[in-house]
């Protein structure tokens, strides 16, 4: 990754804006729709982020080394080189956002992935992540083990599942997958065969699994381009490691065995 994603809340707070016309303008109305508070230069000091919009190269290189200089972290229109951070196309089905970035490299190419997204996901999916919001502790008390709730709720959004994102209904059954939803297995194991070291070559079975796993024992020649596609938290084993201690399990090629 050439760049760390992060959701900045600024609600309440000041957001230096330097520049004027359509450009700063469009960087206001963001700001002012996260609910943060456009200000000048004099109020940097109060300040964590700050904009620079200026089509003169050298007058915006300047004003983001002032910035800079206070302390802050700061993007400069049209100058990926300069930003401290860039602003990803973002669909945003409130509170759920799904920010689209290529570190600078493309906006246009970020705007359009989104606007195909944006046919594909109904507006009801903020309305599921409320209610699932709101069932919090009925969760915690239906499945009190932390694995248990995540596996619950992973059957659940997977495709076809009780409360699927996709399926414009399902903020209205989550109720009903509480009441009737018995506690999911545990020590499941998963062995996925790879027919290449392209990430392009998993089956769509085989990426689901893959990012739903506790525990990814692969073998050497599985590239990263592959695991990443794992959870972030997951453990990750080599597959050396795992024969040593399963000898009559091994498992060569281009193996991945997956704990749940």
């Amino acid at each position: 990754m050439l760049s760390l994603p992060l959701f900045h809340r600024i609600t309440g707070k000041r957001v230096v804006i330097i520049g004027d016309g359509d450009m700063a303008d469009a960087k206001r109305r963001l700001i002012e729709r996260a609910g943060g508070i456009c200000c000048g230069e004099t109020e940097a000091h109060h300040a964590d982020l700050g904009f620079v919009a200026l089509e003169n190269e050298r007058a915006a290189e300047i004003a983001a080394r002032r910035l800079k200089a206070h302390g802050l972290l700061v993007n400069v229109a049209d100058r990926p080189d300069l930003c401290d951070f860039t602003l990803p196309s973002v669909l945003d089905r409130e509170p759920v956002q799904i920010a689209i970035g290529t570190s600078g490299a493309s906006a246009g190419l970020a705007k359009h992935l989104r606007l195909r997204l944006e046919t594909t996901l109904p507006q009801s999916l903020g309305r599921l992540a409320e209610a699932l919001s709101a069932a919090r502790e009925d969760m915690r008390a239906r499945f009190p083990q932390a694995d248990q709730r995540r596996k619950a709720l992973d059957a659940a959004l997977a495709p076809g599942g009780a409360l699927d994102p996709l399926q414009a209904n399902s903020a209205d059954e989550v109720d009903a997958w509480l009441a009737g939803t018995a506690a999911p297995e545990t020590d499941r194991v998963e062995v996925l065969k790879l027919t290449s070291t392209d990430p392009d070559d998993l089956t769509l079975r085989q990426a689901r699994l893959l990012g739903e796993a506790d525990v990814v024992v692969f073998a050497p020649e599985i590239p990263e381009p592959i695991l990443v596609r794992a959870r972030a938290d997951a453990v990750r084993r080599t597959l050396a490691d795992y024969d040593a201690r399963n000898p009559d399990e091994a498992s060569p090629g281009l193996t991945i065995i997956l704990t749940y």
